[in-house]
């Protein structure tokens, strides 16, 4: 055998011994690596050492997984009932606190009111007492909370009239506090607004201060009143008008971002957490967001969601609840079924988006490496 046989013979062997004594570098695990049970469709398969469950994603678990508890943060606005709207009249309903201008017109002789030769006696910043009732001149206290401004005028002149007959009032009101909401964050001009009526709602109070900031990622609306706490996603006021709360004196709202996130990993698109860009994501959902799985790198047949369930949640035969807290659901994306299965189950907060590496992605760059040493062999004459 020639020398520069012998040097290509050692050389191939050299690098054959080097390949089979390294690991090939991999960005995530197997399936089979994750996982020491095989799934089995329908079925739910519990991990010999109590770990974990592992459940496949099909048309047949579907209905199953549907009745097990949702997972909510605290600070979830799913988690908050809310109000629907209930219409009142237009005008504004005198509360305490209000501040009103009382104009007073009388042509009479010798008028209690007005001097003589005058027209007209004004009234300024009468406020509303705690009790509902302003204090006038003659007159004495009258109620008039709870009235509307035409009724609280009308009210006023009767008692007026009695001794002054010939006496018109006019009357205009300023709102106090307790005909005020106040916006408390996330929009364009935080701040203090009277209510321009009775029937003013949560989106016309949202648009007099500006509008939602629109950095705010998936904007959760809350409301404060008295209490008690209510929250909706804004696009859900968006597009149900029956949502549009109307809004009582005192009422607080803030606008916050969305607290919700899950996690991507692996050979998915992105590794990163990612906020929910809706009340419901599927996992087909998800998988759009991270911008889905490298088409080289991924198994198709092993992207798996897993999730951790409270203990109250845990049910032993699965029926109602999860049997394990750790659950890992896989998804099988070379099936109908199970492309139509991943677009119905439905995404929890802080779950994690794992796609798993085929194992045919190893034999390729084995194949490759092999070709690789055999070129450098066949080089060396």
């Amino acid at each position: 055998m020639s020398n520069s046989g012998l040097l290509r013979g050692a050389l191939v062997t050299s690098l054959a011994l080097l390949l089979a004594g390294c690991a090939i570098p991999r960005g995530a695990a197997l399936q089979s690596e994750v996982v020491s049970v095989q799934p089995m469709d329908g079925q739910i398969s519990v991990d010999p050492q109590g770990g974990y469950a592992v459940f496949p994603v099909t048309s047949t678990s579907l209905p199953v997984i549907s009745q097990w508890p949702a997972i909510t943060l605290n600070n979830d606005a799913s988690r908050l009932n809310w109000l629907r709207r209930q219409p009142q009249s237009p005008s504004v309903i005198m509360a305490p606190g209000d501040t009103i201008a009382i104009t007073i017109w009388d042509n009479g002789q010798n008028s209690l009111l007005v001097g003589e030769g005058g027209r007209l006696a004004q009234l300024q910043d009468v406020v509303v007492a705690a009790n509902g009732q302003v204090t006038l001149p003659y007159i004495g206290g009258v109620e008039v909370g709870g009235l509307s401004t035409d009724a609280a005028r009308d009210r006023i002149e009767q008692l007026y009239a009695q001794t002054l007959p010939s006496a018109q009032v006019q009357m205009n009101v300023t709102p106090g506090r307790s005909n005020a909401v106040n916006l408390v964050s996330g929009m364009g001009a935080p701040g203090i607004y009277p209510m321009v009526d009775r029937d003013m709602t949560v989106l016309a109070a949202l648009s007099q201060a500006g509008g939602v900031n629109v950095d705010l990622p998936n904007p959760q609306v809350r409301l404060m009143r008295g209490n008690s706490v209510y929250g909706i996603q804004l696009s859900r006021l968006l597009t149900e008008p029956a949502l549009d709360t109307t809004l009582q004196g005192g009422d607080r709202i803030i606008v916050a971002p969305e607290s919700r996130t899950f996690l991507s990993l692996g050979t998915t698109g992105t590794q990163a957490r990612h906020v929910f860009p809706d009340q419901d994501v599927t996992a087909l959902g998800a998988l759009s967001l991270i911008g889905g799985v490298s088409a080289e790198r991924a198994d198709l047949r092993g992207i798996m969601v897993l999730r951790n369930y409270p203990a109250s949640a845990v049910r032993a035969d699965g029926s109602a609840g999860p049997p394990n807290q750790r659950m890992i659901f896989t998804l099988d994306l070379t099936s109908a079924d199970g492309l139509f299965s991943a677009g119905q189950f439905q995404i929890m907060p802080d779950d994690v988006v794992y796609g798993t590496e085929s194992p045919l992605n190893s034999t390729r760059t084995v194949v490759s490496l092999i070709g690789s040493l055999v070129g450098v062999a066949n080089s060396v004459q």
